[in-house]
């Protein structure tokens, strides 16, 4: 078991769009593994690269009993559903908002071995996966709240044990607004 540290909310990687992954190598499937061993210990839903400082497009789930990866994710929306419930995030720990998502998603990417794969995805499994590959846009959840959402997220943040206020936090708009492929209101 290889648990990594993870990064938290200031961390400039976390709001840095990873790259691609071009190697479907030994690295890439230590770092599934790293990523796997790290969000089990923390009880994670999901973990993204970033979040253990690496810059590449590659995730991981672990959401009703089913456990996996993908790399280089790329989002389909069948409908427009949506769902509006609480949303956390290991790298903004303990807290929780309320955070509106796509009820349903079709996740289309690789397994470790540069295999193709998909993922149909509703409900919890739906919101997993648009927050890790979020992640790998370098956006975090508190980014899709509303401004007084996001003004709530910030207080809780600066109160919080864990933030540093040495590393200055941000919080920007999603490059995801209404109208988009992810369909999500301010």
């Amino acid at each position: 078991m290889t648990v990594q540290p993870i990064r938290l909310f200031g961390d400039p990687v976390l709001r840095t769009p990873a790259d691609p992954v071009v190697d479907f190598d030994v690295e890439l499937r230590k770092l599934i593994e790293d990523l796997t061993d790290t969000m089990r210990e923390q009880s994670g839903a999901g973990l993204a690269a970033p979040q253990l400082g690496v810059g590449l497009r590659v995730f991981t789930f672990d959401v009703d009993d089913v456990l996996g990866h993908l790399v280089n994710p790329v989002l389909e929306f069948p409908d427009e559903e949506e769902q509006d419930g609480p949303e956390g995030c290991l790298s903004i720990p303990g807290l929780y908002f309320d955070t509106k998502r796509r009820q349903n998603v079709i996740a289309k990417g690789f397994n470790g071995y540069g295999d193709p794969m998909q993922i149909v995805g509703t409900g919890l499994m739906a919101r997993c996966v648009q927050h890790e590959t979020d992640h790998l846009d370098g956006v975090l959840f508190v980014d899709r709240l509303d401004s007084a959402g996001r003004k709530e997220a910030m207080k809780a943040i600066r109160q919080a044990e864990w933030y540093d206020p040495a590393a200055p936090p941000t919080v920007k708009l999603s490059p995801h607004p209404a109208g988009n492929p992810f369909g999500l209101g301010r």
